[in-house]
């Protein structure tokens, strides 16, 4: 081993290459690690060695960015595996159960290995190239030996967009001799970075939820083929060393004994080649195995052996950095040695173990199928008037994979209320959605569903609550029994033009689709109200927030009023129901003041320096892309120059404001406000606005009591002390006012995901809308200390001010795209 990689410095280092194939310093023309690599010449250097090799790899493209740049991964085999390649993929499938019939015979392991998901991560794109150059080489017996029992899946890229945002920067920046000064130009990446996606997403927190273009099209892949290993290559911060596995705790209980075994295999294998180089490396640190949307976690609950890499560097390493606490200079060189040593060491930890790694992934859904893990059997989830959310929920089960059914049939049952855990005595109907336990993929069922997963160490990486039930505002229920659902149809919705044109039509404010829906006919030009009370009508009872869409106001559309109408809402399945009179016999007529006309509104969000990336790109991904509504971005740096007569709606991200809201834009913003602006502050934006003069939000007074100080705390106990006073992300019962327009749709409970500790008084001239109780805690890891100052607190505020009003939105409920139930929270906070 240490004669192979010894082989492989030289070859980085020195012009040689291997007859058929150039190496990568042949094809770019420069040595890998003297400069970082544009992505379409990481392309077309893997597409240069599978034209070369035509009978040991397949490229296989699999979508394209926002931006456009190509996605793809190159599988490399051996000849006789290649030729058989769409044999070994479905044979897999048949094997877990994914696919009807019985397997051929056996089959190699599949190691897809996954570079470069944050995009300022760049040195896995460059170890990436000579990884597969080193598989194609003949003359390397490590990689041929590795490739006889086992099929290698390379992505060069994940994130082509960020990738190229960061490199195109680097390269326009850096010296001509790097510049190993921690100070310089090239060491002091601009916002947004390159980490993110063209929308500002990180992708590695993706995985599950699927809400970003390049994580869609690549799980649809990876469900094609299911591998038995994923490895995730990344870089942390440039003065760390090296993490591979084993990973830090919390594990999931739900790990089985094999995955635990093999990362402590990968540790053995990688830390052969950095003890023999004498480099520095950790494990059992930082790195958890906990938080279901990563590219080790995902993979893991899928079955297969998922891991992470990390490398110190990171976008502010460059090519060359001096490291003040190691006293030497980290090159670009160094890290893609690193990076290619732990690409090798996990492919030859596998093909050790191919066999029996096969055999367990295959036990894994086996076990799945036949006797699955945990409490409930079975999950069903009403439906009757749900079904906007249902369909969102439904789609979130095909990316993943997970079958489903109807109910089939009325029947009851005792069942375990996911949200609020209590068990109750249930009707359930024919049209109910169930999920049965026993398939292939119910592991990553039970998960996703979980309320309050087991955590074994309160330190950790990320948000620990994320129940599938409080995400999309579900009604589900954990059964014990075993359920066979009955095959799901679809059955769309369409709506037709009534014989005898109506008065009106009107939409039930329930779900996201409606918004989507609004938002579609406010760019037609189409006129609609809204009921701001309950009312009764043809013998049925529509709430608060009912959108009315008359014939009046229409006029100008004419005939074509109806079939317009119809079609925008099929297209959301969104179900009009015509109102052949304004009379109503409760609640107010369809003329009153109480049924207002709502104005598309001139929307503006701010970004840039200051402004946190994931939080602006929450904001704007949800405006171009979910409900497709035009939004003008400003820079915060712009804002003294904004025309604010053209401005109906302002958004300020969770950010650092003090140098964005200056005394002069912050006295402008106001008077903006009281003629008739709608400012919309969300969290950290929150805390700055409060106790500022002219707003009524304050923060809590602090107790008047001297605290008992602990003289012998321990220093070692620091980072567990601290989590004393957090909360990394766990679910709240927020209560809330259901007759203000900002909780229109939601009736008196929201539950959202609490990332932060507020410290928000209530409003004492204002709307309370959502605040925090004395036992509003729900599920997931919060801290003592967190846990008091998280009672009694506001979430959700309106400040009137003048003709205009301040929405306080402590909590975010974009977060990250995925709670779904918090979409149309924040559209009232728009439009309403």
């Amino acid at each position: 081993m240490k004669k192979s990689f010894l082989g492989f410095l030289l070859l980085l280092f020195s012009p040689w290459a291997a007859a058929q194939n150039p190496s990568p310093a042949e094809h770019l023309g420069y040595p890998l690690g003297n400069k970082f690599t544009y992505h379409h010449r990481v392309v077309e250097y893997v597409r240069t060695l599978a034209e070369k090799n035509p009978d040991r790899v397949k490229l296989i493209p699999y979508g394209s960015t926002y931006e456009g740049r190509p996605l793809l991964v190159a599988v490399v085999a051996t000849p006789e595996n290649l030729a058989r390649l769409e044999t070994i993929r479905t044979d897999n499938l048949k094997n877990i159960g994914l696919l009807a019939g019985t397997a051929s015979g056996p089959i190699p392991a599949l190691a897809w290995l996954s570079y470069n998901v944050h995009g300022n991560e760049a040195v896995s794109s460059e170890a990436v190239m000579q990884v597969m150059y080193e598989l194609l080489n003949p003359g390397n017996p490590t990689t041929q030996g590795i490739l006889k029992n086992t099929v290698v899946i390379l992505d060069p890229c994940l994130n082509p967009d960020g990738h190229d945002r960061y490199t195109e920067w680097y390269n326009r920046v850096a010296a001509v001799l790097p510049n190993a000064s921690p100070f310089a130009w090239e060491h002091t990446e601009p916002w947004p970075g390159g980490r993110y996606n063209h929308y500002l997403f990180d992708l590695n927190r993706d995985w599950a939820w699927q809400l970003q273009k390049e994580s869609q099209e690549r799980l649809k892949l990876y469900n094609q083929w299911m591998p038995h290993l994923h490895a995730d290559f990344h870089e942390m911060g440039s003065a760390s060393s090296y993490y591979f596995p084993p990973a830090a705790r919390p594990f999931h209980k739900d790990i089985t004994a094999w995955q635990r075994e093999f990362n402590n295999t990968l540790g053995e294998y990688s830390r052969r080649y950095f003890d023999k180089n004498s480099w520095l490396y950790f494990t059992r640190n930082n790195y958890d195995l906990f938080y279901p949307s990563y590219g080790d976690t995902w993979p893991t609950y899928n079955g297969a052996i998922g891991m992470t890499y990390e490398q110190g560097g990171g976008g502010r390493a460059g090519v060359a950095i001096a490291r003040e606490n190691e006293g030497d200079t980290l090159t670009l060189k160094d890290r893609i040695a690193h990076h290619f040593a732990t690409s090798m060491s996990t492919l030859e930890a596998i093909s050790s173990r191919s066999e029996k790694t096969v055999q367990e992934f295959v036990k894994y859904h086996e076990t799945a199928r036949t006797n699955p893990i945990g409490t409930y059997k079975s999950y069903v989830i009403r439906t009757k008037g749900e079904e906007g959310r249902l369909n969102a929920f439904r789609e979130l089960l095909d990316n993943q994979g997970i079958q489903y059914g109807l109910a089939g049939r009325d029947f009851s049952a005792k069942g375990t209320n996911l949200a609020s855990l209590a068990d109750e005595n249930v009707k359930f109907e024919s049209t109910d959605l169930v999920i049965s336990a026993y398939q292939p993929k119910s592991t990553l069922l039970k998960i996703l569903f979980e309320a309050k997963p087991d955590l074994e160490d309160s330190v950790t990486y990320d948000i620990t609550s994320w129940g599938m039930a409080y995400a999309y505002g579900l009604k589900a229920y954990g059964l014990k029994d075993k359920l066979t659902p009955a095959a799901y149809k679809a059955s769309p919705m369409t709506n037709t033009v009534p014989a005898t044109p109506p008065y009106a039509y009107l939409v039930r404010w329930k779900s996201f689709d409606e918004l989507r829906m609004l938002s579609d006919l406010m760019q037609q030009k189409i006129r609609v109200r809204t009921s701001q009370v309950p009312f009764e009508i043809d013998g049925s009872t529509y709430e608060a927030g009912t959108l009315v869409i008359t014939r009046k106001g229409n006029e100008a559309l004419g005939a074509r009023f109806d079939q317009l109408l119809a079609e925008t809402a099929t297209k959301y399945q969104v179900r009009l129901i015509p109102a052949q009179t304004g009379f109503v016999t409760q609640g107010s007529d369809f003329g009153s003041g109480d049924v207002a006309p709502m104005r598309a509104p001139k929307v503006v969000a701010v970004a840039g320096e200051g402004v946190s990336p994931l939080a602006f790109g929450e904001v704007w991904h949800f405006f171009e892309q979910q409900i497709k509504y035009p939004l003008t971005v400003v820079q915060g740096d712009a804002l003294s120059r904004v025309p604010w007569r053209e401005v109906d709606v302002l958004i300020l991200p969770t950010g650092t404001y003090g140098r964005i809201l200056t005394e002069k834009v912050l006295s402008d913003l106001k008077d903006w406000v009281r003629n008739g602006g709608r400012l919309i502050a969300m969290e950290s934006a929150v805390n700055y606005l409060a106790d500022k003069p002219d707003f009524d939000l304050k923060r809590k007074k602090s107790e008047d009591k001297k605290e008992k100080t602990e003289l012998f705390k321990q220093y070692a106990n620091r980072e567990r002390e601290a989590a004393s006073d957090e909360t990394p992300g766990s679910i709240y019962r927020v209560k809330l006012d259901p007759t203000h327009p900002l909780a229109f749709g939601y009736g008196d409970t929201y539950y959202a995901l609490v990332r932060d500790t507020y410290n928000l008084d209530y409003l004492a001239s204002g709307w309370n809308v959502g605040y925090l109780g004395n036992e509003a805690y729900s599920a997931g890891f919060v801290g003592k200390n967190a846990r008091e100052r998280l009672k009694n607190t506001l979430i959700l505020g309106v400040q009137d001010m003048g003709r205009g009003q301040v929405v306080y939105m402590a909590d975010d409920p974009l977060f990250r795209g995925f709670w779904y139930n918090g979409k149309l929270l924040f559209g009232n906070a728009v439009f309403r």
